[in-house]
Formats: C-alpha cells, structure tokens, sequence
C-alpha cells in the first residue's frame, strides 16, 4: 500500500510517499481503505519527533480517516465488507489501508461525504470527551474555547452552542473572529490587540475552558474561571511547565484538568466514540453542527499541508484525499 513515510524527524520536507506492507486487521480489528484522512496538529508534532505513537500503534502518521471497510479481523461483529465509516486512530491514517479496533469505527453521520467525514472522528471524540464528559458543560454555563478557528475550536464553538451553552473564544484575525462568530459564538476576542482574560472576567468569567496553550495560559486561564469552574488542557503549544497559584484556585473552588485521547486504553476510547455517535451525530444530522473543512489536498501533498497546517492561516480542518 501507499503511505506517508517520514524520513527522519524534522521539518515538513522529511515526509514523502513511499510502498509499505499492507496494514492487516488484527482479532477485534477492521481493515479500512481509506478515502481521506485530516491533519492534525499531533501530527506535526510526532514528525519532528516530539509525540511518539502509543505502543503498538501504528507508525504511520494520522489519527482519523474516512473510508470503506474491507476486511474482518477475527471475531469482528457490527460490521460488513463495503460498509461506508470514520475511525478515529492511534496512528495510521496518512495510508491507503489501516487496521482499526472495531470500537474506534463509527458512522458517516448524514448528510455528509466520504471527504467530510475524514475531518470529524479527532475533533468531535476530542471536544466530547473533554468540554461534555470530563467537565460537564450544563446549558446555560459560559464555555470558553481558545484558537476558536481551528479544528478544535470551529467544532466546540457549534456543539457548545448547539447544546446551549453561552460560548467565547479567542482567535488571531478578524476574518478568524468573524468566522468564529458565525459558527456560535457570542463572543470573539482579538488575542493580539485585547486582553482576553479581562473581557471574560468582565462578562462573569467562564465555566469551562477548553485549552490547547498549556503553561502559558494556565495562570490566566485560572483567572478567567468562575466559581467552580473546569479548566480542561489538551495541548501544550505555549510551553510544558507553568506556575499555578492554587490559593487562586481555591477560592474560585476550581478544578485543572490534563488529559489527551490517543494513549488511552481501547475500552475508554470505544466509550467515547459511543456517546459521539448518540449524542454528536444527530446534531449533526440536522445541521446544527458540521465539520469546517478549510482545504483538501491529495496525500501526496502531506508535506505542504503541514507547513499550511504551522502557518497557523488556515480556518478548520485541513484534510488529505488517498
């Protein structure tokens, strides 16, 4: 099969397109042709050798796809050859095939394509899993999300506000504020020009923040929560070691969370996936939240998507076709 190889670790000139054994779906296992697959910042990170796959996961960049099932692992039930999914993946997906655990596969949701369905699994498990199950965003409560007009961010601002949450995010742009804004959010902060943590502070504070900055936001994340507020980190892009002033937390009678997806054990992550399909799929269904796709490339073109991809222009998902 085809797949993006990385030769050495480095920047986007080190991955390329090479022939490799065919991926083969283990007991429990379905063996997906992939029709597309999206980028992901994890992915850049593993490239330069920063975020290793989990053990015995494939080496292969890519953690979702889209495709077509084409074969049966042992023991495999749910599932018939030609059935149309998305998976969501501990690596692989940057592949013409990959092997699956069955509980990862889920559904195309209506109305959406093959192509859009590759830009859900990661981000719909991820804001799920964290916003919903961890933190327990109640309709009505203030969410905050930051680099709202990322792949993240585009997602949770729709299924927050679809779920009746009041949501304010940050972004960088006006056309990424605007964007923002059409997607849900009652309020769009210019991170460059405004000071973000006094505009949520002014408005009451938040009762879940969703992060992806990690030590460099974690004292004015703290301080923008309200009283019993959920700080939930999932990314570490403004550095690894922060000072928390936990008298701060106390009196807020707050919580900090850390927590990623793709190392945990089979059995939490084919729970996520099942809450994603009864709870996310039909809001999805009915339009009320969709997957923002800014471009497609073909695979071959993985190297400039991750350079689109740390440019940081981009406004959702960037999704590689195979």
């Amino acid at each position: 099969m085809r797949a993006v190889v990385a030769n050495g670790t480095g920047g986007p000139d080190v991955l390329s397109v090479a022939e490799v054994p065919d991926a083969v779906a283990g007991p429990g296992e379905v063996l997906l042709r992939v029709h597309a697959t999206a980028v992901n910042r994890a992915d850049t990170l593993q490239r330069q050798g920063f975020y290793p796959p989990p053990p015995g996961a494939s080496e292969i960049i890519g953690l979702e796809c889209s495709g077509t099932v084409e074969a049966l692992g042992e023991g495999t039930t749910g599932w018939q050859v030609g059935d149309q999914a998305c998976a969501l993946l501990a690596g692989g997906g940057y592949a013409e095939l990959v092997a699956v655990p069955v509980g990862q596969l889920m559904p195309v949701p209506a109305p959406l394509d093959l192509t859009e369905a590759a830009a859900l699994p990661e981000v719909a498990a991820t804001v799920w899993s964290n916003v919903f199950m961890l933190a327990g965003l109640g309709e009505g409560e203030s969410f905050l999300v930051h680099g709202g007009a990322g792949g993240i961010g585009t997602f949770a601002i729709q299924l927050a506000a679809a779920r009746g949450a009041r949501v304010l995010t940050t972004a960088g742009s006006e056309e990424k504020l605007a964007t923002c804004r059409e997607l849900g959010a009652e309020v769009a902060i210019n991170y460059r020009e405004q000071d973000w943590t006094e505009v949520v502070r002014e408005g009451g504070g938040a009762d879940v923040i969703l992060d992806n900055m990690g030590a460099k936001y974690l004292g004015l994340n703290v301080a923008a929560l309200r009283t019993g507020g959920r700080l939930v980190v999932i990314g570490m892009q403004g550095g690894v070691k922060g000072e928390l002033n936990l008298g701060a937390l106390l009196a807020k009678r707050g919580s900090v969370h850390a927590t990623s997806l793709r190392a945990r054990p089979l059995e939490e992550k084919a729970a996520i996936c099942a809450e994603v399909v009864e709870q996310v799929w039909p809001l999805v269904a009915e339009g009320r939240v969709r997957p923002v796709v800014h471009t497609t490339m073909p695979l071959a073109e993985a190297a400039r998507a991750h350079q689109l991809m740390e440019e940081s222009g981009h406004i959702g998902k960037i999704v590689l076709t195979v």
